[in-house]
C-alpha cells in the first residue's frame, strides 16, 4: 500500500489492536490501486484534508503524492479544486443577502 497512515492511527495498535486491525484494513481497501491508480487517489485524499483544514495532513500527503509521481503543477490544480468547490457555500449563503 503506498498510503502510509497517519500516526494517530499507528498508536492505535497499542492502544486498540483490534479497532487498527480495522482502520488499516480498510485504509488498504481504500488506497490499494484499482480503477484509480495510487497517485490519484492520494490527490483525492489530500483534497479531503485541505478542505478539512488538515494542514500536517496535506503535507503528509503532498509528500506521498509527490513519491508516487504527482508534480507540483498537479498538486495546485487539486488545490484549486478545493478552493472552488470549498467557495460555493459561501457564494449560495451570501447570495440570500439579495433575494426576497
Amino acid at each position: 500500500m503506498d498510503f502510509q497512515l497517519p500516526w494517530f492511527v499507528q498508536e492505535l495498535a497499542g492502544i486498540d489492536p483490534v479497532l487498527y486491525h480495522t482502520v488499516k484494513e480498510t485504509a488498504e481497501l481504500a488506497m490499494k490501486p484499482g480503477a484509480l491508480d495510487s497517485k490519484t487517489k492520494l490527490l483525492i485524499a489530500l483534497a479531503l484534508d485541505a478542505f478539512k483544514g488538515s494542514g500536517p495532513g496535506v503535507k503528509a500527503l503532498a509528500q506521498q503524492a509527490r513519491e508516487q509521481g504527482a508534480s507540483d503543477e498537479e498538486i495546485q490544480e487539486t488545490l484549486r479544486i478545493v478552493y472552488l468547490i470549498s467557495t460555493m457555500d459561501c457564494l449560495r449563503a451570501g447570495g440570500q443577502a439579495f433575494y426576497e
